[in-house]
């Protein structure tokens, strides 16, 4: 007699998972437009290997400094990582930008300056 176990799909509910870019600083120093990173997000997200058909899988949306990805769909975190670095330095922004994970919420990425004060210190020495 055999013994059926009901499917893993069915039985698991998926949990959506939301990743943030909390782009504050550049955008209070005018640097980067939120609107302009929201639909290079919409426009490079690949699902199902089809990039900018995001379908009901994936949505992007923004708010005053920060852009938020919910995905339904598997995502890494580093794939936002990596698309926000390419978004940087397609505005030739990267070199005075980096993305770096929040220390508080570790699904939160920001965008923070490099600090130059500093290096210059070091290379006087």
């Amino acid at each position: 007699m055999a013994i059926t176990k009901p499917a893993k799909g069915a039985a698991a509910k998926k949990k959506a998972l939301t990743f943030v870019v909390d782009c504050s600083k550049p955008v209070g120093d005018s640097i980067m437009e939120i609107a302009s990173f929201e639909k290079f997000l919409a426009d490079k997200i690949k699902v199902n290997g089809k990039a900018g058909v995001l379908g009901d899988a994936v949505k992007v949306t923004h708010d005053k400094s920060r852009v938020t990805v919910t995905s339904e769909a598997h995502m890494s975190k580093r794939y936002v990582k990596y698309l926000t670095k390419k978004f940087l330095k397609k505005h030739n922004v990267r070199d005075w930008l980096r993305v770096i994970a929040s220390n508080k919420d570790r699904s939160v990425y920001e965008l923070r300056y490099f600090n130059i004060a500093e290096n210059e210190a070091e290379d006087d020495e």
